[in-house]
C-alpha cells in the first residue's frame, strides 16, 4: 500500500473530508496532515495552484479534490468497478464540485455583499442542484447514488449536505435541505450512522 499523505485545514468539512472519511472506512492508512487557517498562507506556498487540498503518494504531491476522492475510493474499495456505475459516481461528485465552485467565492466575503451573494445562491442555483441529487438518489432506490452500495459519491453529498445544515454558513438557512430535498438529509442521517463513519468521527470526540 503507497505511504499516503493529506493536508487540508483542521476542519471536518471542506473539500478533503470525503477523501479522508473514505480512506478511515477502506482501513487505508494516512497521514492526516491538518492546519490552522493562519498557515494557509505559508502551506499554499509548496502547493501546485497555491490551493488545498493536496495529496501525496509515495512523496509524489497530487492536486484537484475529486481526482483524489476516486482515487482513495479505489483504494477503499468504495469505487464502482463497473464503468457505467462509476460514470454514475463521477456525476454526482462533479455536480456537487460544482456547486462548492459556485460558494468558494462567498467565503472571502463579509457584511452585505457576502449576504447578498450568498441569498442569491440560496434563491438560485443551490435548489437546482439540490433537487436534482435527490432526483438521482431516488431513481437509483433512494438509498445509494451508484452501485446500490455506499460509494465516495455517497460521502461527497454527506459532507455536503451536512455543511449546508450546520449553522456555520451565515445567511444559507438550516432546513434549505430539508425544504427543497428532504430526501438528502434521509441519506446523510443513514450515512452519518454507518459504522465506519460512526468510528471515524469518534477518534475526535475524544
Amino acid at each position: 500500500m503507497p505511504q499516503l499523505k493529506i493536508t487540508y485545514f483542521d476542519t471536518h468539512g471542506g473539500r478533503a473530508e470525503p477523501v479522508r472519511l473514505a480512506l478511515a472506512i477502506g482501513n487505508v492508512a494516512f497521514e492526516d496532515h491538518r492546519f490552522a487557517f493562519p498557515a494557509f498562507a505559508e502551506v499554499r506556498k509548496s502547493t501546485p495552484f497555491g490551493q488545498v487540498p493536496t495529496l501525496e503518494v509515495d512523496g509524489v504531491q497530487v492536486t484537484q479534490c475529486d481526482s483524489m476522492l476516486r482515487y482513495a475510493g479505489k483504494l477503499a474499495g468504495l469505487y464502482p468497478e463497473d464503468a457505467y456505475q462509476a460514470l454514475l459516481c463521477d456525476e454526482v461528485m462533479y455536480v456537487v464540485e460544482e456547486a462548492s465552485v459556485k460558494m468558494g467565492p462567498t467565503y472571502r466575503m463579509t457584511g452585505e455583499e457576502q449576504k447578498a451573494a450568498r441569498l442569491a445562491l440560496v434563491n438560485g442555483s443551490v435548489p437546482v442542484y439540490l433537487r436534482w441529487l435527490e432526483k438521482q438518489l431516488l431513481a437509483h432506490g433512494g438509498e445509494y447514488f451508484a452501485d446500490q452500495r455506499l460509494t465516495v459519491a455517497d460521502l461527497k453529498v454527506f459532507i455536503d449536505v451536512r455543511t449546508l445544515n450546520s449553522g456555520r454558513l451565515d445567511h444559507v438557512p438550516t432546513d434549505l435541505v430539508e425544504q427543497v430535498a428532504p430526501a438528502l438529509n434521509a441519506h446523510a442521517k443513514r450515512i452519518a450512522e454507518h459504522p465506519a463513519v460512526v468510528a471515524y468521527y469518534a477518534q475526535f470526540a475524544k
